[in-house]
C-alpha cells in the first residue's frame, strides 16, 4: 500500500518538490530499485533486446534490492492482502464462468502474487547480467533509502511512496514502468517536500502514519488534507490525540503509531560502509543467453508451442 494518498497530497501542497523527467535523464546515474515493486516490469524489460533499461553506454547503473523478513507490525497488512487476493480469485472464477473479459482482466491483476521462485529467478538473472543484487535484512524500501542517504546511489525507484517516509533524499516513480519512455518519470526531493510543507522529518513521518501506512491503521475520518492540517496545528501525533474530537474521529484501540514511527526512523538495514558498497560487473552473456533460451523453451512447452505438428 505504501502511504495512502501521499502523491496527491504532495501535488496539492508541495508541487515544487516534484518534477517530471524523461526516462533518458537517468542514463548514467546509479539507481536503487525496490525489486518487489518492479519485478513484473523487470520481467517485461528483460524481454527487450539489449536490456536497454538496465544498461547504457557507460555500463549498468541499476541495483535491485529485495525484501527480507517483514516487521511483525506489517503482518496484519500482509494478512489483509492475502484475504483480498482470495476474494479476487473467487471473483475471477465468476468472471470466467460469465465470460466477462473486462472483469477477467481486472481480477486477474488482483490475484497476482510474487513468489519466492520469482524472486530467486530474478536474482539469478540479474547477477548473470552483472547487475548488483542486494538482499535487505527487512524492508527493501528502507534499504534503498539507506543507500541513497549514504550517497551510494542518486535515487530510489519504487511505486510505494513510503521510500520518502524512510528518508530517501531523492525518489522516483514510474522509472521501471514498461511505458516509462512514453510517460514521464516523477522525481521527488525530500528536502523540498519538507520545505514546501513546512514540516520537520519527524512531523512528516507522523503525517504519513496519519494518512495510512503498512504498519498500522489510520484514524477513521482523517484523510491527507486533514492530517496535514492537524500536524501543522499540533506538531505531533501525541499532541493531536490530546486535542482531537474523539466523538468525531475514531482512534483505533491499542494504536501502535509509536512502533510504526520507530520502524520509519530506525529501520533494520545494512548500514556498514562495506555492506553498502555496490559493485557492477561484466555480464555473463553466454550463460544469460542460455538461461533465456531455456526459459523460452519452457514457456513454449507449457503453452503447447513446442509440440510437433502432426
Amino acid at each position: 500500500m505504501g502511504i495512502k494518498g501521499l502523491t496527491k497530497l504532495l501535488a496539492d501542497n508541495a508541487p515544487k518538490a516534484m518534477k517530471e523527467q524523461k526516462f533518458e535523464s537517468y542514463f548514467g546515474r546509479k539507481i536503487a530499485i525496490d525489486a518487489s515493486m518492479s519485478i513484473y516490469q523487470f520481467l517485461i524489460v528483460v524481454g527487450r533486446s539489449g536490456t536497454e533499461m538496465l544498461t547504457n553506454e557507460a555500463g549498468e547503473v541499476t541495483s535491485y534490492v529485495f525484501d527480507g523478513a517483514p516487521p511483525d507490525l506489517k503482518k496484519q497488512e500482509l494478512a489483509k492482502r492475502y484475504s483480498r487476493r482470495e476474494d479476487a480469485t473467487a471473483d475471477l472464477n465468476d468472471a470466467i464462468q460469465a465470460g466477462n473479459k473486462d472483469e477477467i482482466e481486472k481480477f486477474s491483476k488482483r490475484t497476482v502474487k510474487v513468489t519466492r521462485q520469482h524472486n530467486e529467478d530474478c536474482k539469478k538473472l540479474l547477477r548473470l547480467m552483472g547487475v548488483p543484487v542486494i538482499e535487505a535484512p527487512s524492508e527493501a524500501e528502507a534499504q534503498c533509502a539507506a543507500l541513497c542517504k549514504a550517497d551510494k546511489v542518486y535515487a530510489v525507484a519504487s511505486e510505494d511512496m513510503d521510500s520518502l517516509t524512510f528518508g530517501a533524499p531523492k525518489f522516483l516513480r514510474h522509472l521501471m514502468d514498461p511505458s516509462s519512455r512514453k510517460i514521464p518519470v516523477m522525481e521527488f526531493d525530500i528536502s523540498k517536500v519538507l520545505e514546501e510543507l513546512n514540516l520537520t522529518m519527524d512531523q512528516f513521518i507522523d503525517l504519513c502514519i496519519l494518512c495510512g501506512c503498512d504498519y498500522c491503521d489510520s484514524i477513521r475520518g482523517i484523510g491527507g488534507q486533514t492530517a496535514l492540517k492537524l500536524i501543522r496545528q499540533h506538531g505531533s501525533i501525541e499532541s493531536i490525540l490530546e486535542n482531537i474530537n474523539r466523538e468525531r474521529y475514531q482512534i483505533p484501540d491499542d494504536w501502535p503509531y509509536e512502533e510504526a514511527r520507530r520502524l520509519f526512523k530506525e529501520p533494520l538495514v545494512c548500514a556498514d560502509d562495506d555492506q553498502l558498497e555496490i559493485k557492477w560487473s561484466a555480464p555473463d552473456e553466454e550463460e544469460t543467453s542460455e538461461k533465456a533460451g531455456k526459459e523460452s523453451a519452457n514457456k513454449k512447452a507449457k503453452s503447447g508451442g513446442g509440440r510437433k505438428k502432426k
